[in-house]
């Protein structure tokens, strides 16, 4: 869970709203999310913003904070191309850019309006993404904003287009409040070369409450119990099962496919839009070879990537039957690349993970490399309950002289303050504060943090000011509990593990991670955390609510989060939860060797010499937002994230005094 960056400073949690439909009707709408994305200027009445030729109007632009000076702005000088030429130099910031501010002042008064369009040219000589942020004006509260992008090539000229309320390809986003728009941010990418754009004009317009028109691309089929076909969903033939090498037909509920040879295929299509199979960790086809001769069906679901073909273990014989089942996850866990600390790498070894979305799935796709018949009489997506090994929750997963160091089942009717803290920062949104009346035991084990909207200062201290807001300010409008064991507990290598309940709340990002801590002879918190200097950040289980409770994300940061910053790591990691709803991720942290797992399955493993040789502690949260996000729905929370038990393991022959408790004190 990354430390701030600048990408928190200019880019809001994605959020987004697209219209999902069942196998048979039209239902309800259901989130999902969509990378940034070039718009096309609306029809409609239209008001300048800010008279972008009139002379002097780039006195008007600042650089924005946490650009470094990059950023500059001037009065275009061509009389046939005037405007406000940006100018972008090189350096480290992640998002260089320039704010306009009203003048006089102290905001603008839109809500007359739906939208704010900016026309644009790159005028520089690399391809740049150019991007609008709208923000409302600083009101003593965490202040909400709605962004879009564009990308241009060098002369190419766009437009921007944010609609109030929508942001990332005009998903539904922050409720910014129109009649006090306080400022304009305009940046780009990282930048390795000067870049500049002109800004040719900055309107407003479109009619108050305006609403984007829905992206056909955009839209989910979520099917009915998972029901793809069979049990009273049948399909359209012509626009659900193109195939290719054979011939389709319906046959009752089921669809018959006569494969003519090598490639045939058909394609099992929603009705509209992309399958949303979230609530599913596998598909499961059944089959019967309907033809004279044996066949070998092989079937896999394809969105964003594909799932490993499965197929029978045996061809097919004549009027057999058989359930055929893909999954999710891959059959060769995500494997890092060896020797890569010296950069970023998202890419694992070839062959190994996985990159199939499941909320965004094309199809199930269903093939035969031999001519034959075949009847597909049922297609369920569903999610069966993970059977354990027993060896999950009672000792790590591999031999060794091993002894349990931390172990709370939180079975007292109170936080353990010896181990944990309830109060600590918040660095990654700028709407949630902390507070130990959101931490929730009933005395029987188990610990839940509730994540409700409920205003109040952070933790639960008045004077406190909130990180990462501007202005900084000592109350938010969300409440959720926080336990962390800086300062009181921190372990160098071992085995760490969690048995967590995942919340379904959207735009939600529950953790379970570690960071640092050198101890106190380090000197200032920052420097005892400090993710360089051999130290990093461990992700075990980084979940964002949007994907569905089956996929979390697993990742490694080091050497700091500015210019040196480095990571690796995959957020395709698809689990099932037990018989009661949870899942047990734990991390093998060993000399140049991680593993991670869930539910006593290997998930993740990387071998370098640059992991981690610092102790860590454990950090618990839940804030909103996230890289890849929906917007939250207050009318779904309460959310809870529970957890169980927290333990760890050191072995004897790598123990040290990093992990004293005593080490750590603050």
């Amino acid at each position: 869970m990354n430390r701030p960056t600048q990408r928190g400073l200019f880019a809001a949690a994605g959020a987004t709203l697209l219209l999902a439909m069942p196998a048979t009707s039209f239902a309800d709408v259901l989130p999902t999310s969509a990378k940034p994305a070039a718009v096309t200027a609306p029809a409609g009445p239209v008001k300048p913003v800010v008279d972008v030729a009139a002379p002097g109007v780039s006195a008007q632009f600042a650089s924005s904070q946490g650009s470094g000076g990059q950023a500059s702005a001037a009065d275009s000088t061509d009389p046939a191309a005037p405007g406000v030429v940006i100018t972008i130099q090189p350096g480290p910031a992640g998002y260089p850019g320039i704010a306009l501010t009203p003048k006089p002042g102290p905001t603008w008064d839109l809500s007359a309006f739906g939208h704010i369009i900016v026309n644009v040219t790159n005028t520089g000589t690399v391809p740049t993404s150019i991007s609008m942020r709208v923000d409302n004006a600083p009101n003593g509260d965490a202040n909400p904003w709605n962004t879009e992008s564009t990308y241009l090539k060098p002369g190419e000229t766009g437009n921007i287009n944010v609609i109030f309320g929508h942001q990332y390809g005009h998903k539904p986003g922050y409720a910014l409040k129109p009649a006090t728009i306080g400022q304009l941010l305009f940046f780009a990418d990282k930048a390795n070369a000067v870049k500049t754009f002109r800004i040719n004009s900055i309107m407003a317009g479109g009619p108050a409450g305006e609403k984007p028109p829905i992206d056909p691309n955009s839209l989910r089929t979520v099917p009915v119990k998972g029901v793809i076909i069979g049990a009273g969903v049948k399909l359209d033939l012509e626009k659900q099962a193109p195939t290719t090498g054979g011939t389709a037909t319906l046959v009752g509920e089921g669809l018959q496919v006569a494969f003519t040879g090598s490639p045939s295929w058909t394609a099992i299509k929603p009705p509209l839009g992309k399958w949303d199979l979230r609530a599913a960790t596998q598909v499961r086809v059944h089959v019967k070879n309907t033809g004279t001769t044996p066949i070998s069906p092989r079937v896999q679901a394809s969105g964003g990537a594909s799932t490993d073909v499965a197929t029978t273990p045996a061809p097919l014989a004549p009027g057999a039957s058989a359930e055929i089942v893909t999954q999710f996850a891959p059959a060769a866990h995500w494997v890092g690349v060896p020797n890569s600390g010296d950069r970023t790498s998202w890419d694992g070894v070839p062959g190994t993970g996985t990159k199939f979305t499941s909320d965004a799935c094309d199809s199930i796709k269903v093939s035969s490399l031999t001519p034959g018949t075949l009847l597909i009489d049922s297609v369920i997506a569903d999610a069966p309950a993970a059977v354990l090994p027993e060896w999950v929750g009672k000792r790590p997963p591999v031999d060794g002289d091993w002894v349990m160091t931390f172990n709370d089942t939180f079975a007292g009717k109170s936080i353990e303050t010896t181990r944990w803290n309830t109060t600590g920062h918040n660095y990654w949104d700028r709407k949630t504060h902390w507070t130990k009346d959101n931490l929730l035991l009933t005395g029987k084990g188990g610990v839940t943090l509730r994540f409700e909207k409920k205003r109040g200062p952070h933790n639960d201290d008045p004077k406190w000011m909130q990180e990462m807001t501007s202005p900084k300010v000592s109350e938010t409008d969300y409440a959720c509990g926080f336990l962390d064991t800086f300062g009181k507990w921190a372990q160098r290598y071992g085995y760490y593990e969690a048995r967590v309940k995942l919340p379904t709340a959207p735009g939600l990002w529950p953790t379970f991670w570690m960071m640092p801590d050198r101890g106190p002879a380090a000197g200032e918190e920052w420097k005892r955390t400090d993710t360089g200097n051999g130290a990093m950040e461990l992700d075990i289980m980084e979940h964002l609510t949007r994907w569905g409770n089956h996929r979390y994300n697993i990742a490694m940061h080091w050497d700091g989060y500015g210019k040196n910053h480095h990571q690796t790591g995959t957020t395709f990691n698809y689990t099932q939860h037990d018989k009661d709803g949870y899942m047990t991720v734990g991390m093998l942290w060993l000399p140049g060797q991680l593993k991670y797992y869930c539910n006593g399955k290997e998930m993740v493993s990387w071998d370098d010499p640059r992991i981690s040789t610092v102790a860590a502690y454990f950090i618990i949260e839940m804030t909103t937002g996230g890289w890849d996000n929906d917007a939250v729905d207050d009318s779904k929370l309460p959310a809870d994230y529970t957890i169980d038990y927290v333990r760890a393991w050191q072995r004897k022959d790598l123990a040290s005094p990093a992990d004293s408790p005593a080490n750590v004190g603050k």
